[in-house]
């Protein structure tokens, strides 16, 4: 499918354009004076498009693509009070009514959010958000205004600022938005005086904001408008496409022979066809079958423009407003937020309120964290990154605040929130990372993004994919040289500890032991330069030794375990059954009759060795069984032949 944009000189038209098999072009005309018409185009350069009384020849260009546009993709909201013209003001801006639900058509007035593309003169598109503006829909309001980059404050010319006007314009600061245009409206139904009040009242409410006289019923003004805000979105940069992809909810439907389909606004990074993603917090996988930027399919969808996916084999039931979909382990999912507050009225602590978070409406505690800070403790989880901005309300809008840390702990402290708010990347991690973890696990706490994390994990320790701070692992050498120096005075016969029982169902134990300062030996762990020693225990070693050679090939059971490992490991006793052993020397003359006999009859049976080596069955049987433990011999019903790698050579 190719677009098009259709271009005379006192007015922009858009078409949309499929191929036909018989090589026509059809496609949809839009005019925003005009009913709809359909037309077939052959002549794309130079059309002819049939209006219902007359014809008119169009110049006709390509629309630039997302990446072709000027500037980033930018989404401009809607705000002001009940009946200002919000509403009609985007419909005259962007030919496209906001109003989708009956009730909303039957009432006159705006209930939930409306969406439309508005394209300006330097060919940037602009995603507009129009939020309702009655006091009961203010929850929809904040869901629709924590997603845009720009606003468009709507003040009637009658009326001037109203309640709602002012609450709109406080949300908005609270959740940072600084730039944007404030339109005058209804200029057609008021006389100059009462015109010139309005636009001095509105300069005075939004200082350093450009304020414009506009007239959706005539269109005066609208071209100063559009102008306007162009100049503001050149101006002002987007949402980062460099972060990892999250974009919030804000309706979810299905379509007959699409299924379910989600839609909101990218708050970052990119959405493709054919991507898997997680629907948080429920931690659903979704693939993305199909993705729309404002009806138009689009192979891959960019931060700062409102999105429509649709996601195969996911029920309607499964998604609603306030879910998020984002790239898998990029981002938290927790009960508990720190922020910074942001006050409007005085918030108490034990407070019980309403977060608003993205698209999400959430109940939470307040917990006060010194003077400036607070920690927000959720009825249910949210997704969130370091610097997302908050909206509190209980009735009315009780102030705001900035996500310090997405993943606290419960007990916050004010010096730690401090660090975070202040500190470096460097700091940051260098204060966050203590024992081992990757780097994608430091992604997912939403603390830093990928290039700021890369830049703080430079001043940390790093083992294989594992990061580590240098006072965890001096203390880790520390606690490892003085337990194996304990070792070496209480069990000089065995100074060593099992590498596994240091550090128990770590994954990251293989990576970080050799920056320990250990010496390792198969599975066990020395303090360097130790090893077994007879120095102290020279007489029960050698009494063992002697038990050992007196029994011959009959096992015997150690009464001093240490000191029967201490031979094993210097070579000189081998364990045969459940705490048995008999002497190395023995063994060994054990597997050389054994090799003998099966090169010779070609297998040995029990009663065989028993003959041979004039001792008991029992002994027989547990010599036969180590052998076939150490790969000697292989066992065939009542017999043992050797194994090929214990044939000796020819």
């Amino acid at each position: 499918m190719n677009t098009l944009v259709l271009m005379r000189e006192d007015d922009w038209h858009a078409l949309w354009v499929s191929w036909l098999d018989d090589g026509a072009q059809w496609g949809w005309y839009v005019n925003l004076q005009q009913p709809y018409r359909r037309t077939a185009l052959r002549d794309v350069e130079k059309a002819t498009l049939i209006r219902p009384r007359q014809g008119a020849t169009l110049r006709s260009r390509p629309v630039p693509s997302a990446d072709q546009r000027a500037g980033a993709p930018l989404v401009i909201g809607t705000a002001g009070h009940i009946d200002h013209g919000k509403t009609w003001l985007v419909r005259a801006l962007t030919g496209k009514d906001t109003d989708r639900l009956p009730e909303e058509r039957e009432r006159g007035i705006s209930i939930d959010l409306g969406y439309a593309p508005l394209e300006l003169a330097s060919g940037r598109l602009l995603s507009v958000v129009d939020v309702p503006g009655h006091e009961r829909f203010v929850r929809n309001m904040v869901a629709g205004a924590t997603g845009i980059d720009l606003f468009l404050l709507v003040i009637d010319a009658a009326e001037g600022a109203r309640p709602q006007t002012h609450e709109h314009l406080a949300i908005l600061r609270l959740l940072g938005i600084e730039r944007g245009v404030v339109a005058v409206t209804k200029v057609d139904a008021v006389d100059g005086e009462v015109l010139e009040l309005a636009i001095e009242e509105a300069r005075d409410l939004v200082p350093g904001v450009a304020v414009l006289p506009v007239s959706a019923k005539t269109g005066a003004g609208l071209d100063d408008l559009r102008s306007e805000i162009d100049k503001v979105a050149e101006n002002g940069d987007g949402p980062r496409r460099d972060l990892p992809t999250r974009l919030f909810v804000d309706r979810v439907f299905t379509l007959k022979g699409i299924g379910t389909v989600a839609t909101g606004t990218l708050w970052s990074g990119a959405i493709a066809e054919g991507e898997e993603l997680r629907a948080e917090p429920a931690g659903t996988m979704v693939r993305i079958r199909s993705v729309q930027v404002h009806d138009r399919p689009v192979s891959r969808a960019e931060a700062g423009q409102r999105v429509a996916v649709s996601l195969p084999g996911i029920d309607r039931s499964a998604l609603r407003r306030g879910d998020a979909l984002v790239e898998t382990g990029a981002y938290p999912v927790g009960y508990r937020l720190d922020v910074t507050l942001e006050p409007i009225q005085p918030i108490a602590d034990g407070a019980r309120l309403l977060v608003h978070h993205g698209t999400s409406e959430i109940p939470a505690r307040v917990r006060r964290v010194g003077n400036h800070y607070a920690q927000l403790r959720l009825a249910t989880p949210v997704v969130a990154a370091r610097g997302d901005r908050v909206v509190l309300r209980a009735g009315t809008t009780l102030g705001g605040g900035v996500v310090v840390d997405p993943s606290p702990p419960r007990a916050a402290s004010t010096e730690r929130l401090d660090l975070l708010v202040d500190g470096d990347p460097a700091s940051i991690v260098c204060a966050t990372v203590h024992e081992p973890v990757t780097r994608a696990q430091l992604l997912a706490r939403g603390l830093l993004g990928p290039r700021e994390l890369d830049e703080g994990l430079r001043r940390v320790q790093r083992a294989g994919d594992w990061y580590f701070g240098d006072a965890w692992l001096r203390e880790q050498r520390g606690r490892i040289t003085a337990h194996l120096q304990r070792r070496v005075e209480e069990a000089p016969l065995d100074p060593s500890v099992p590498v596994a029982q240091l550090f128990p169902g770590k994954a990251w134990a293989a990576d970080v032991l050799p920056e320990l300062g250990i010496e390792r030996r198969g599975a066990k762990a020395y303090l360097p330069g130790t090893g077994p020693s007879r120095a102290t225990r020279g007489t029960e070693v050698e009494r063992l030794e002697g038990e050992l050679a007196e029994a011959g090939f009959d096992p015997i059971r150690p009464a001093e375990i240490d000191v029967a490992r201490y031979l094993e490991e210097t070579g000189r006793l081998v364990r045969v059954g459940a705490g048995l052993a008999i002497g190395a020397e023995a063994y060994e003359q054990a597997r050389t009759a054994v090799i003998a006999e099966c090169e010779q009859a070609g297998s040995i049976r029990l009663a065989r060795l028993r003959d041979l080596l004039e001792t008991s069955r029992r002994s027989a049987q547990l010599l036969l069984e180590r052998m076939d433990a150490d790969g000697v011999t292989r066992r065939t019903g009542d017999e043992r032949v050797l194994r090929r790698a214990a044939r000796p050579p020819r």
